[in-house]
């Protein structure tokens, strides 16, 4: 299952990110923005509490989030994402997982992960920019899935048809929620138009 968040403002910040005159300043504030507000839908399902606040005036029944929140950038370009989930959920643990492509297989292989222990019905958020082929998005859930995560949602700006169905056929009980669904994967499996090397992009390492 996949969700297109297609509000006004995602797509304008969409239109700015994907400039290729738009600089790494620039870039990783509109990540945080933009991940705000795909987050913002991802969540909007959690577990909530009914809470009784006094106001200046009387006691009010209000709701608060009641699910053990673990958020998971998938290193390095994820990080760039982190602070603007965190903003939404501040009191979201953090986890890291770091993947590379093997030359030789191309499978994805992990080389770090540093996780939180998982809670019993929490929910755990896989955040990366660019879902591409999907292996590394797949490699990831396998990883928390083995770590005993319950609930897994994947968050992303940009993603294609294909890495969606690798996704969805591994993993169809994940939804991946995006910006952006783009047309396709080139020869050298990069989201076409997409917005380029987004770990470079973020941290200012392109060429």
């Amino acid at each position: 299952m996949h969700e297109l968040i297609d509000h006004p403002c995602v797509q304008h910040k969409l239109a700015i990110i994907r400039d290729e005159e738009t600089g790494h300043k620039r870039f990783r504030e509109l990540s945080k923005e933009i991940t705000k507000f795909v987050c913002y839908e991802a969540l909007k399902n959690i577990k909530v509490k009914k809470v009784t606040v006094k106001t200046p005036l009387a006691d009010a029944i209000c709701k608060k989030i009641d699910t053990d929140l673990v958020v998971v950038p998938i290193l390095r370009a994820g990080v760039g994402m982190l602070e603007g989930i965190l903003e939404l959920v501040p009191t979201a643990r953090v986890g890291f997982i770091g993947l590379y492509r093997d030359e030789d297989t191309k499978e994805p292989v992990t080389y770090y992960q540093r996780l939180p222990t998982q809670a019993d019905g929490g929910t755990c958020i896989i955040i990366d920019p660019m879902l591409a082929t999907g292996g590394s998005t797949v490699a990831a859930i396998d990883v928390l899935k083995a770590a005993g995560a319950g609930k897994i949602v994947v968050v992303c700006i940009v993603t294609c048809p294909e890495g969606l169905a690798l996704v969805e056929s591994e993993h169809p009980d994940v939804p991946v929620y995006a910006a952006a669904i783009d047309d396709r994967l080139d020869d050298r499996k990069y989201i076409v138009p997409g917005l380029g090397d987004a770990g470079d992009r973020l941290f200012g390492t392109s060429h």
